[in-house]
This record gives C-alpha cells, sequence and structure tokens, in this order.
C-alpha cells in the first residue's frame, strides 16, 4: 500500500486529482482482489484488468474461463469497472468480447485496451459495444475512426506510452477532426510507461499529436472525467467538486510550452489544499 500512496501523493502534488486504478499485474485470484481492495483506498474508480495477458501455464481458454468466473467473483466487491487487454499476444477479439458481458453480469462496466501495438479489431468492438472509452487507439484505419465517431465511445489515448516505447503517437487531430471524443491520460505502470506527469502527456499532445493547447487540456480533463464517466469533476462549474490547480504561469499555454518545468504551485481537492509547491 504504501508504493500505491507515494505515487498518488506525486501525482497529486502534480495536480492529478483523480485517477483510475488498474488491477492486472498479479494474474491470480487472491492477487487481483488483493490488488483492487488496496487500490480502492485511493480512488473510487478501480478497473478489474484481470484479462491483461495469458500467463505461461495456463491456455488461453482456460484463462478467459478464470477471468470471468472464480476470478471475476472476488475481483467485483472491489471494483467499479471491467477491462481487457485486446491486442495481438493478449486477446482476441472473440476472448475479448466476454470479458466486459461477464462483468456486465456483475455489475461492473466495461472498458478495452485495444490497437496498441497493432492493427486490430479491438476498437471496432468497443464501438460495437458502446464502450465509454477504449484506450490507447494507437494503430487506427479509417473505419476504426469511423466507428468511434459513429458511437461516441471516447479514445483515450496515452502519449507517454508512445514516448516510452517509441512507437507511433495516435493521430489526435484525425479524430477531433472526424468528431471523435478524445480524452488524454497518463497510463503510470512499471512496464510501458512510467511517468504520473499530465502536464508532460498535455505538452506531448501537443507536440507529437498535433492537438491545440486548448484541446489538450480539455482532454486531460473535462474529457478524462468523461471517459470515467464522471460529471462531479473536470470542470470549474456551480455545483461540481473544488478540484482546482494553480500554475506559477502566466497562462495554462505553458503546460505545452515550458515542458519539464514545475509549473504547479497549489492543488485543492474538494475546496480543501492537498500541496502547496514553492
Amino acid at each position: 500500500m504504501s508504493h500505491v500512496a507515494r505515487l498518488v501523493a506525486e501525482m497529486r502534488a502534480r495536480g492529478t486529482t483523480s485517477l483510475e486504478i488498474k488491477s492486472g499485474y498479479g494474474l491470480s485470484v487472491h492477487d487481483e482482489a488483493r490488488s483492487l481492495a488496496v487500490a480502492g483506498n485511493f480512488t473510487e474508480d478501480t478497473t478489474f484488468l484481470g484479462a491483461h495477458v495469458v500467463p505461461s501455464d495456463t491456455t488461453p481458454e482456460d484463462y478467459v474461463e478464470l477471468v470471468t468466473g472464480a476470478m471475476l467473483a472476488a475481483a467485483a466487491p472491489y471494483a467499479r469497472w471491467i477491462d481487457v487487454f485486446c491486442e495481438d499476444g493478449a486477446f482476441d477479439v472473440d476472448r475479448a468480447r466476454a470479458i466486459p458481458a461477464a462483468g456486465t453480469d456483475n455489475g461492473l462496466r466495461g472498458r478495452l485496451h485495444a490497437n496498441q501495438l497493432t492493427y486490430g479489431g479491438g476498437v471496432k468492438l468497443a464501438a460495437e459495444l458502446g464502450l465509454v472509452a477504449v484506450d490507447h487507439c494507437t494503430y487506427l484505419a479509417d473505419d476504426d475512426v469511423s466507428a468511434l465517431a459513429d458511437s461516441g465511445t471516447i479514445a483515450t489515448l496515452l502519449p507517454g506510452v508512445e514516448f516510452s516505447t517509441r512507437h507511433p503517437y495516435p493521430d489526435a487531430r484525425k479524430l477531433i477532426d472526424a468528431g471523435v471524443q478524445v480524452a488524454i491520460a497518463s497510463d503510470c505502470n512499471p512496464g510501458s510507461c512510467f511517468t504520473s506527469s499530465m502536464a508532460l502527456c498535455i505538452a506531448l499532445a501537443v507536440r507529437e499529436m498535433r492537438m491545440s493547447p486548448a484541446e489538450a487540456l480539455h482532454a486531460a480533463t473535462a474529457m478524462g472525467a468523461k471517459a470515467l464517466d464522471r460529471d462531479d469533476v473536470g470542470v470549474i462549474a456551480v455545483g461540481k467538486r473544488a478540484d482546482l490547480v494553480l500554475l506559477d504561469a502566466p497562462s495554462y499555454l505553458h503546460l505545452a510550452y515550458r515542458p519539464g518545468v514545475p509549473l504547479v504551485a497549489g492543488v485543492w481537492q474538494g475546496g480543501r489544499p492537498v500541496t502547496t509547491m514553492a
């Protein structure tokens, strides 16, 4: 728990007041449930990602049965969402389809990791199922973009991953121009992207994904909240939770203009000060 607490404190000090925490690194009934129980101490947006990869000591068919059976039963009391990595080397479309369906039967809402490493059917599956959001969306064909635009499924882009893995950056400009709703997240994880800096992600979105600074900020705040189906955070408005970030800068433009510079001067969560940084 101390490791999670340290990372969450690091995020809050840099202005992130709402976050989703996924499981997916235990891949056993005990470890997945335990991971989510710990995560629930820090956020209400906990996601069961038992379907992250197939362990080497089992078959895909047997593991899907475990994920949708005993593992889901143990994890569901601690989770709000269920996720699956629909990708070559992980779960194909047919196996991935079963994961959110089982989650729905257990009161969880579905999400997808898709099209991170290759072109594939995951993004279209997310659109077909009417999921709130699909993560990564790195490799998209024209029909993937159309499916996202038609369905309203949010494309949650993760520029820190491409920075770390040297894969191509998603074409956010093409998505936005096609009418796709776009969010940005950090995807802080020990495998492919170990940054918690949303300011870095905003700068990368502007520099590498052809978003305007205003579009990138909107994607990181209002759209990030919408991707989690949250209507209490993400914007400054009457009736919303008073989550605020004060920048030591003349404009939000400096988030993209001065990458790597510590600009956060203060953070409030629910109207209470979280930190003040000199």
